[in-house]
């Protein structure tokens, strides 16, 4: 009994020292990897961030290859992107209230499904499945949009989300030779 209770303590200590040590270690190592990066947008009354973690592409076919087509992509590496809004906007034509929420994606060749998520899990990706099942919970989507997906002439290294201003405030998100744009309008 009483090397029962050591070998359990032993365990706990062993868990503790994971938790506390190794998972921050595994963390800061995958930031040198996929280093995280912010785009803000700050103007007519619109407050916008998006928090991600932006992978490199090092010679790999990304669409349909690293990133499946038809599923639910954490979009971005590392932990799930972040997207906050000040203020209610418009995508679309649906409304988005103001708060914090996980962005998902749903790559396809011709079009993407962009979806707003309420819940923010701490990675984004099973460890079962190696990193390409998302941990998204559906039933806390909030908003989803279907985009086009235009063939950039030149590839683009590093995964990238900016707002952009054409005609209007974009969302728009960049990697390899594709690009998305999604429109966001003041509410």
């Amino acid at each position: 009994m009483k090397i029962l209770k050591w070998i359990l303590g032993i365990l706990v200590v062993l868990a503790l020292l994971f938790y506390f040590v190794g998972m921050p270690y595994l963390k800061e190592q995958t930031k040198k990897i996929s280093p995280e990066k912010t785009a803000t947008y700050t103007q007519n009354d619109l407050s916008l961030s998006v928090t991600y973690s932006s992978p490199f592409k090092k010679e790999r076919v990304i669409f349909g290859k690293l990133v499946p087509y038809n599923k639910v992509w954490r979009t971005g590496a590392n932990e799930p992107t972040v997207f906050v809004t000040g203020t209610d906007i418009s995508i679309m034509g649906n409304v988005l209230p103001a708060g914090t929420y996980s962005l998902w994606t749903i790559p396809r060749e011709d079009n993407w499904s962009v979806i707003w998520n309420k819940e923010i899990p701490g990675w984004g990706a099973t460890l079962a499945s190696g990193g390409s099942e998302a941990t998204r919970d559906a039933k806390e989507d909030i908003l989803e949009v279907q985009v086009p997906s235009v063939v950039l002439p030149q590839s683009v290294e590093s995964f990238t989300i900016m707002f952009d201003v054409d005609d209007q405030l974009y969302l728009s998100l960049y990697w390899d030779t594709t690009k998305i744009k999604v429109p966001i309008n003041k509410q």
